[in-house]
């Protein structure tokens, strides 16, 4: 099984955070986006590349598992795992974790349909097909 895997990192900013200093639940989510963004770029492919090409790939389901909270100015590590064994659509799995890798901070997964301009899901094109079977 070819696992296509990315990390990249992410300060927490003071805007992250909520009343009792701890990062906002939802920006979670923010951060696995900017974890499959930039494991499409360092695949040389972005979503505007994407979307070029007439194709979406709209959220269908999300899931994250809080596991540590985290503070402002923390550096975390986003791994972000493109799952090659979904045939229709694409899902990630995310594993945020602090910047020593000892604790884990939260993890989840997103999974996206594909679609054609009119709004219409289609099967994943070719050059997306080509890195889910690990030709990129």
């Amino acid at each position: 099984m070819l696992m296509l895997t990315h990390k990249t990192t992410h300060r927490v900013r003071y805007s992250d955070t909520d009343k009792m200093g701890f990062v906002y639940h939802a920006n979670y989510f923010r951060w696995f986006e900017i974890g499959r963004s930039e494991l499409f770029r360092y695949l040389g492919l972005s979503y505007k590349k994407i979307e070029a090409n007439g194709f979406f790939l709209p959220l269908s389901e999300a899931h994250c598992k809080f596991n540590n909270p985290s503070q402002y100015d923390d550096l975390l590590i986003i791994e972000t795992t493109l799952d090659t064994n979904v045939k229709a659509g694409m899902k990630f799995d995310y594993h945020a974790y602090s910047e020593d890798e000892k604790t884990t901070l939260a993890t989840g997964y997103t999974k996206h349909a594909c679609v054609d301009r009119n709004g219409r899901l289609v099967r994943p094109p070719e050059f997306l097909k080509m890195i889910k079977d690990g030709f990129f």
